[in-house]
Formats: C-alpha cells, sequence, structure tokens
C-alpha cells in the first residue's frame, strides 16, 4: 500500500502520555506513516538502529501497524514486528531483546472507534509531556532521514508465558476464578497463562473482538463489571478479575460481587510485600483514597503521591527504586520480583498467589482499613484548547481561598476531613473532578463547591 507524509496532521493527538484519535478521522494511516518516519529519525539521532513495533486487536490496529512500520523503515531503522499482543507483553519485548526503542499501536481502554500509538525512544520509557509536543514538531518540519529498513517478525509469547511460569508461587488454597478479558488483546493470551497455575477457571468474553461486543473494555469504570459480578455470584467463584483493551490494567471483583478499586487493591498488595522489601516507599497517584496512605503510614511505610499516568508513574517506579506503586486507573507496578511493568493479567495474579496462601476472603484480608467516602471520576467535557486554563482559574480561586493545595497533577486540594481533586484528561477534552471525605455531609459540600467553581469557569 501506498503511504505519504501528512504535513496537516492533528496536533490534538498528541497528548499527554501518547497518541490518540477518532479513527479514520484524526488518525488514519497515514498519520501512522507520518509517525514512522518522525519516530525512525528520531531514534537514529539518538544512535538507535532498531525498534520494536506490536498492536492491539482493535479493528484499526493492522492496517495502522503495517502504516508505521513502513514508515520507520523508510527512514532506514529496522523493525522487529510482534503482531497482534498486548502492552505488556510490547513491554517485555523490549525488556528480552534490549532494544529500548518502541511502539505499541493501541488505545488502551478508549471507545473501539479511537485508536493511538504509545511510543518509547530510549530507556526512560514511555513518552510524555512536552517530549511528546517536541516529537510532534519535528514530524511537522518534515526532516526525514532516508533508507530501506528490513522487518523482522518476532514472536514473544514462549518468553512471556515463561516469565509467568517461573515468577509465581501458588500455596495450597485452590480458588474459583472468573476472567473477564472483555473481547480485548489479552482474551488471545490468558486462558494460557492462567492455566499455569492451579484453579479452577471460567471465563466469559474469550473471543478476542476489536467491536467490544460485551461492553466497553475499561476494567476501572464499575458499570462495565456488571457481567463479571454475576458470573462471580453464579459460579460461587472466589473473585473476578477484568482487564483493558490492550491488557495493561486490571478491575478486580470480589466473591459477594462487590468491585475493589484499584488503591484498595494496592492495599493487599502492600500488606503482603511489605515484610519482604527493603525500601518501603510506595507510589500512588492523586486520585488515589486517603485510605491507601494512612495504611502505609500505618504500617511504618512512606508515601509518594504523584501524578496521574501510566508514563510519568511507571517512570517514577523507576527511577526511585520503588518496590511497588500503581494509580486508581488500575495501572500497578511490581519491582520486587518483577520487571517493573504494568500487566493485567500478573497484577491479577498475584492477587491471586496471595489468596492461595490464606483461607482469608479478600474482605477479612481488608480488616482495619479505615472507609472514606468518595465519588467516582466526574468528567466535564472541555476542549483541549480551552481545559488546561479552565484549572489554571481554579487554582487561582483555591489559592484566593487560602486552601492547602498539591499541584503536581491539576489541583488537589486537602482538607483534614477530605480532599477536592480537579485535573486536565489527558487522553480525551475533559476535566475530570473526584472528592473523598469522613462524612457523607462534607462529601457533598465539596462536589457542590468544586464543581460550582468548574461550571463557573468551563463555559
Amino acid at each position: 500500500m501506498n503511504y505519504s507524509y501528512k504535513k496537516e496532521i492533528n496536533k490534538n493527538i498528541f497528548r499527554g502520555y501518547d497518541i490518540r484519535g477518532v479513527y479514520p478521522t484524526t488518525i488514519d494511516e497515514d498519520t501512522a506513516y507520518s509517525f514512522g518516519l518522525g519516530f525512525g529519525t528520531h531514534i537514529q539521532k539518538l544512535g538507535f538502529q532498531k525498534c520494536v513495533v506490536g498492536h492491539d486487536n482493535r479493528l484499526s490496529s493492522p492496517s495502522l501497524y503495517e502504516a508505521a512500520i513502513a514508515g520507520i523503515c523508510a527512514t532506514g531503522v529496522d523493525v522487529v514486528s510482534l503482531g497482534l499482543c498486548t502492552t505488556p507483553m510490547y513491554y517485555y519485548a523490549c525488556i528480552k531483546l534490549g532494544i529500548p526503542s518502541g511502539a505499541m499501536i493501541t488505545a488502551s481502554h478508549n471507545p473501539k472507534d479511537e485508536n493511538g500509538i504509545k511510543f518509547a525512544f530510549d530507556e526512560s520509557g514511555n513518552c510524555k509531556g512536552q517530549e511528546i509536543q517536541d516529537f510532534l514538531a519535528e514530524i511537522l518540519e518534515g526532516h526525514f532521514l532516508t533508507g530501506s529498513g528490513k522487518v523482522e517478525e518476532y514472536d514473544i509469547e514462549p518468553d512471556y508465558v515463561e516469565l509467568y511460569r517461573t515468577n509465581l508461587h501458588f500455596g495450597s488454597h485452590r480458588l474459583k476464578v472468573v476472567l473477564d478479558p472483555a473481547n480485548g488483546a489479552t482474551a488471545n493470551f490468558c486462558r494460557k497463562i492462567y492455566s499455569l497455575f492451579p484453579m479452577d477457571l471460567v471465563i466469559i468474553n474469550e473471543e478476542s473482538d476489536g467491536n467490544f461486543p460485551a461492553h466497553h473494555p475499561d476494567p476501572c469504570v464499575e458499570a462495565n463489571l456488571e457481567q463479571l459480578k454475576a458470573k462471580v455470584l453464579e459460579e460461587k467463584a472466589d473473585v473476578g478479575i477484568s482487564f483493558d483493551g490492550d491488557g495493561d490494567r486490571l478491575g478486580v471483583v470480589t466473591r459477594e460481587g462487590k468491585y475493589v478499586p484499584t488503591d484498595i487493591y494496592m492495599i493487599l498488595i502492600i500488606r503482603d510485600i511489605f515484610s519482604k522489601v527493603e525500601n518501603k516507599k510506595f507510589l500512588y497517584d492523586v486520585k488515589c483514597s486517603k485510605s491507601l496512605s494512612d495504611e502505609i503510614e500505618r504500617l511504618g511505610g512512606e508515601g509518594v503521591c504523584y501524578r496521574t499516568g501510566n508514563s510519568y508513574t511507571k517512570a517514577k517506579v523507576r527511577e526511585d527504586h520503588l518496590p511497588f506503586g500503581g494509580e486508581l486507573s488500575g495501572h500497578v507496578y511490581f519491582a520486587d520480583r518483577w520487571p517493573g511493568f504494568d500487566s493485567g493479567m500478573y497484577a491479577g495474579l498475584r492477587l491471586l498467589e496471595i489468596l492461595s496462601h490464606t483461607d482469608k476472603t479478600i474482605e477479612e484480608l481488608l480488616e482495619g482499613v479505615h472507609h472514606y467516602y468518595a465519588t467516582e471520576e466526574i468528567k466535564f467535557t472541555s476542549s483541549d484548547d480551552k481545559k488546561f486554563g479552565v484549572v489554571d482559574k481554579i487554582k487561582d480561586y483555591v489559592i484566593e481561598k487560602g486552601y492547602t493545595y498539591l499541584d503536581i497533577d491539576g489541583i488537589r486540594v486537602n482538607f483534614s476531613d477530605g480532599w477536592a481533586l480537579v485535573r486536565c484528561s489527558n487522553t480525551g477534552p475533559n476535566i475530570t473532578a473526584r472528592f473523598e471525605a469522613n462524612s457523607k455531609e462534607r462529601l457533598q459540600e465539596l462536589q457542590d463547591e468544586f464543581i460550582s467553581v468548574v461550571q463557573k469557569y468551563n463555559v
């Protein structure tokens, strides 16, 4: 197929952590080809001549994948082609092959008509923030190297399966587990990997289908877990686990059919590994409940509150040599005995490993955790051109009121009895807000105050 350089590329698809747009209106094959031209040129300037490329199971992914590879090869860079895989499999291929440069064609948990690219130039990991904007400027300049790169196919699945087999050590308590890969990329691999370990396995929505016919592939929105909850109760299973579209995030349901938010899941993990790791510092993002920071403090550890975003949080865990970290959206990073990248399948198995060594349920393992009242994430539509200015005005309001705040990612306003968070989404044209408090009444007060401020400026 013939591709062409796209000078009038949509700038708004170059976001905080990656590239994401609607196919084929804001992202198409010529966009992917232009990305490849820029990417191949950029990494050669850094001294790299080879990169890794994979794609998820979205309907538009194979054609965007081929276009991106064509662009990369046209600059003289060789490509290791993974084909269909999960994002964690792509991460591991880069580690296994010792090739830090790469790109993954995926829009993660976004709607089926969207697609995108996660990419890394070097050992620093996924590109983010200003780095992405600078790269966009390079593409728009149009000064690309030329050459004839070669494509080498590589099957990462056997090595990836072996990584799991040797990493986890289950106990004698055999569990009944329901998995929901949500028709995403993990549908191609989860049965093989979970069958390595002693459990009674039930899988729903196992057909790989980029239309995501069962439900939206975001396991951290509770509404998307209704099928999983029902199946857990029907099967009288011990736990239910769901994954997102590209497999780097998870959602958890208890045997009672109750959703376990990621920050509460993280408490289970930190309680388990606390005595086993030397470094007692653990990372969480600004969206996480005070329940988590309370528990870290109770154990005698130190919490690191950081900005939201997979590219940022994963890099921070690596840079600070932390044993574990995560964010509310379902990304979690194990660096105690795992290579540090986020994998929903691995995160699920770490929970099952804990449960296999005890007769306690998830609810019993969470005894003593302080409960707060919290909202889900609330979204306000706001254009990419406007939303940052709106949050700046909210910061001015907070300063004028004399509130205590953290501005590492939007504005998190901390009170003695709760907190309010208002920030810009980096994956879509939205402003998001979340609130938490000691009581329902105080929670409502915080919502009323800050939602009215958002609505005042977001006009």
